[in-house]
């Protein structure tokens, strides 16, 4: 039970819990926890508060005191955890999509080796479209990160780079196309198809995209 819940809470995304949560609280008086501890369980209220009002106002709406207000954190503390708004919604972003990545890790990893790269490439790719469907909130990071300017366009291009090692078992491709262009154009695809469903509103049915984006992967790996 408590592998499993353990399990649960590491695939947990910014935005999914609220900063003034009770149990999260951390109240006046003598504490059990370090300051380390301390610091660690306010940066990630933090970070929820950053992927809520982002959702709620978009990054060029969202202000440092609407997220303080959402985490329940004080101003000065959220200065010594960030450096300020991009910071601390860049690394909701990368903390929330690694997140993402190791949820498709365990999923593709559990299909087997690579001569079941199909249903490995199906199971992690219903793991991140069901996760992300799980939290709307956090979705809408993937549409608002292109609003931070390069910072976020750097962040969104280590996301995309991470996805390359899902295709280390894929057959070779085409003859004559390069595999890593090749690679980079599937993944850039599929975040596409992903990105506009968000955009759209439509982050709570991105399961419905499973089909076409299995498709859209195989088929340029598919044997002659």
């Amino acid at each position: 039970m408590d592998v499993v819940r353990a399990a649960d809470e590491a695939l947990v995304l910014p935005g999914t819990r609220t900063g003034r949560e009770p149990e999260r609280s951390l109240r006046p008086g003598p504490r059990r926890l370090t300051p380390e501890q301390v610091a660690s369980r306010q940066r990630e209220r933090l970070l929820d508060g950053v992927a809520r009002t982002v959702a709620a106002n978009g990054y060029a709406g969202a202000r440092i005191s609407d997220i303080c207000r959402a985490a329940g954190v004080t101003r000065p503390v959220f200065y010594e955890l960030f450096s300020g708004k991009e910071d601390a919604v860049i690394a909701a972003y990368l903390g929330g999509t690694r997140i993402v990545v190791r949820a498709m890790e365990q999923a593709y990893g559990g299909a087997g080796g690579p001569a079941a790269w199909p249903a490995a490439v199906r199971a992690g790719l219903c793991a991140m479209l069901e996760l992300l469907a799980r939290n709307p909130v956090f979705a809408t990071m993937v549409v608002e990160i292109e609003c931070v300017g390069p910072a976020g366009r750097r962040a969104r291009a280590e996301l995309l780079a991470s996805f390359r090692r899902f295709f280390s078992d894929a057959p070779p491709g085409p003859a004559g196309v390069g595999r890593a262009e090749l690679v980079d154009i599937v993944v850039g695809s599929v975040h596409a198809a992903v990105h506009r469903a968000v955009d759209e509103g439509r982050s709570e049915r991105l399961p419905e995209l499973l089909e076409s984006l299995v498709h859209v992967v195989l088929s340029p790996f598919r044997e002659p």
